[in-house]
Order: C-alpha cells, then structure tokens, then sequence
C-alpha cells in the first residue's frame, strides 16, 4: 500500500511539474472513439484530442463538417487507423502542409494483423494459414482494419502515441510515457477480466451483423460463425436472407449480434424459422460517452453482451 501511495503521489508531482511548464498542449485529433480515447488517455493531464466522428457516426458514411476540416487543418497529430477504414478523411489529409503530422496506426510496427474475409471462405469453414501473426487465404488480403479490439494492440497503439505526442511536445514527453505505461498496465487487466468472463462461452456458435470483431473473437477464443452483411456496407438481398436462415440453422447459432446503427426488423427477418437469439454488439462505442474510459467500457460492454446471449457451455 505504501508503495502504491508512493508511485501516485510522484505520478502526481509529475502531473503538477509538467503541466505548468507554460507550453500550450499540442493540438491532436483522433477519426472514431476507441483510437481518440486511447489517445486522451496518453494526454491526461495535458488536454484533450479532438475527436471527428462523435456518437452513432460510421467511419463509412461520414461526411467532414466545415468545424471538421478546420480542426485537421489546425492539427500538429492527426491519429487515424488508415486507408480502407476511415476512407473519408483521404482527400483531406491529403492537403495538410505537413504529411509528418499524420500517424496512420494500422502501418505501426508490433500489431497482430488479419486479413480482412471473405463471406464464402467464413461460412464455408475454410481455413485461413498462418504466417507468424498474419493470416492468408489464396494469397494476401488487404488488413481487417479493426485493430483496436484486440487489447495487445491496444498496448502498441498507446505506446506509439505516446512517442509521436513526445515528438511534438518534448516537454511533456515523460508524462506521456507514464501515462502510456499506466494506461498498459489497465488495459493488461482488462484482457485478463475479459477472459475470465469469457471461457463459458469460448465454444458457443453466434452469427454477427458484420465481420468486425475478429480481432477480439481470436485474442478471447470465441467461436463466430459468419457475418449477415458482406464487406462494410452491403445488405443482403432476399436470395442471400434465405440463405443465410438456412446456415444459421445449418451451423447451430446461438445468437445473431446486430448493431446500435441498424433496425431491429432486418434481425428478426434473418432470425425467422430460427432458434437463434438476439443480442447486440458495437465495434465503436455508439452509445459510450467519449473520453479515456471509453475505450475499457467499450470492450466490457462486448464481453457482457457476448456472456448474456450464449449459454454457458455445459459439459464439453
């Protein structure tokens, strides 16, 4: 106890030292909530990013906001996952002055990355081989960009920002790292709460609205059996909804996942002759108020929602 009283008084010396050495706090914007939340957490005690796409926002419909395009413009870091995800903020990052200032998180050194799959090569239950941690399927595949959900890459991302921020901000580099070193340590205890909350349910079959969560089904084990919507936008049509009924009863799922963005009757028509139950999941934080929790609240709330639909895995 002492110890750890010792460790948060000298946390907050620090604070104290560095956030009166006069320099006003480095101006930095994040695209979606899980990566600005990440990156307010590694600037506590400094200031806060802005943040581009707020509550319920997708990454594919998004439109820059004059507000918007004026934050990029003003930005010393501007944190992005990279092209093929947030596809909107291509042509604007395109005119800043200084590309340095950019920091595309997907391409940093250290990440676990997957491919991005396909609909037949999930449903069909082919194998995808493994390269040390990347994953091919007749040849390479461009990235799933949904780095974030996996808790070890969380720890590499908050690292990395905490570098780029000393970059531009030497004067506060220190407090960057303890953050960063802090912010590990958590996110070291959420994976391993996650996990414990998770093992009933590690074989129960489930079915998600889109193919988003690989990152988390693979670091926690779970079993996932296919995506309704193909790639990041496509609905099905009444062929597919067809098909897809007869997998879902074909593969056994438990439980379809929609999302906070998308109505409820597209689920129940999917859902229909059946025995599937309805949950939801959200990749982004929908309904999370932005800030350095978010990104811990947003991986609690997909393990609690994973738990509460599948049944505890009995005697297998």
């Amino acid at each position: 106890m002492k110890n750890l009283f010792t460790l948060g008084a000298l946390y907050t010396l620090l604070l104290i030292n560095i956030s009166n050495c006069g320099a006003a706090p480095p101006k930095v914007v994040a695209s979606i909530p899980p990566i600005h939340s990440l990156a307010a957490g590694v600037m506590e005690g400094v200031g806060s990013p802005g943040l581009l796409i707020r509550k319920g926002g997708s990454p594919h419909s998004f439109s820059l906001r004059p507000s918007d395009a004026r934050m990029l413009q003003e930005s010393q870091i501007v944190f992005w996952v990279g092209e093929g995800f947030e596809n909107f903020l291509i042509r604007s990052l395109g005119t800043l002055s200084q590309p340095e200032r950019i920091v595309t998180l997907s391409k940093i050194s250290g990440l676990t990355l997957y491919p991005a799959r396909t609909a037949s090569a999930w449903w069909d239950g082919q194998t995808l081989e493994r390269h040390g941690d990347h994953y091919h399927h007749n040849g390479p595949r461009e990235p799933d960009m949904h780095i974030w959900l996996d808790p070890r890459n969380a720890r590499v991302l908050v690292r990395a920002m905490a570098v780029e921020l000393g970059r531009v901000n030497s004067a506060r580099q220190a407090l960057y790292m303890a953050n960063a070193k802090r912010l590990t340590q958590r996110i070291d205890a959420l994976e391993a709460e996650i996990r414990t909350t998770l093992v009933p349910v590690q074989k129960i079959p489930y079915v998600v609205f889109h193919d988003a969560y690989r990152y988390f089904e693979e670091r926690f084990g779970l079993h996932p059996m296919g995506s309704i919507v193909v790639g990041s936008g496509r609905m099905p049509g009444a062929r597919r909804l067809t098909a897809l009924r007869r997998k879902i009863h074909a593969l056994g799922a438990v439980c379809i996942f929609a999302e906070p963005q998308f109505k409820p009757p597209l689920l129940e028509t999917i859902m229909e002759g059946t025995s599937a139950r309805a949950g939801v999941l959200d990749p982004l934080g929908a309904n999370i108020e932005p800030g350095p929790e978010l990104y811990f609240s947003l991986l609690k709330e997909l393990a609690a929602a994973l738990r509460a639909c599948l049944p505890p895995a009995v005697g297998r």
